[in-house]
């Protein structure tokens, strides 16, 4: 295997795990100084999502960011593991590196900023990169076993 395609990964693997951190002090903080806390689900097993609305908007957002580091980045691992296991050329190195780049990028957007045209933008870019990954992968699958294709 190419350890060289996996760096990324882990990268974004961590990123997502300090995402996951950034939410304690945000929702914690918008909980302190919350003047009423009446607002707050008060029942038995609530979730994250009970605190839509209850605390500002600002302080979901990181939450938001990571469920986000769930979906579309599952993809990214698996075209990832694809590649690695077929050979990753210099290409599918550099563009696993924009891949999470764009993705970091769209985190620190989303959690700070969050204007959603400059959002859309960077989750565009980031799932232009993955498309031509997964492009890739499909194409050193198919033509590392000639006798998939077509006669």
């Amino acid at each position: 295997m190419q350890a060289q395609i996996l760096a990324p990964a882990a990268v974004l693997v961590v990123w997502t795990l300090i995402v996951l951190f950034w939410i304690i002090p945000a929702r914690f903080g918008a909980i302190a100084k919350l003047a009423d806390k009446s607002a707050l689900a008060a029942k038995q097993g609530a979730r994250g999502a009970d605190l839509e609305g209850a605390i500002p908007d600002k302080a979901n957002w990181p939450a938001h960011n990571h469920t986000h580091l769930h979906e579309q980045p599952t993809l990214f691992y698996a075209t990832v593991l694809i590649l690695a296991v077929m050979g990753p050329a210099a290409l599918d190195v550099t563009l696993a590196w924009v891949y999470v780049g764009l993705r970091i990028v769209h985190s620190l957007w989303q959690n700070l900023v969050n204007a959603v045209p400059v959002r859309f933008a960077l989750f565009l870019a980031s799932t232009t990169a993955l498309i031509v990954l997964a492009v890739r992968a499909v194409m050193a699958t198919l033509l590392a076993n000639p006798s998939v294709l077509p006669a």
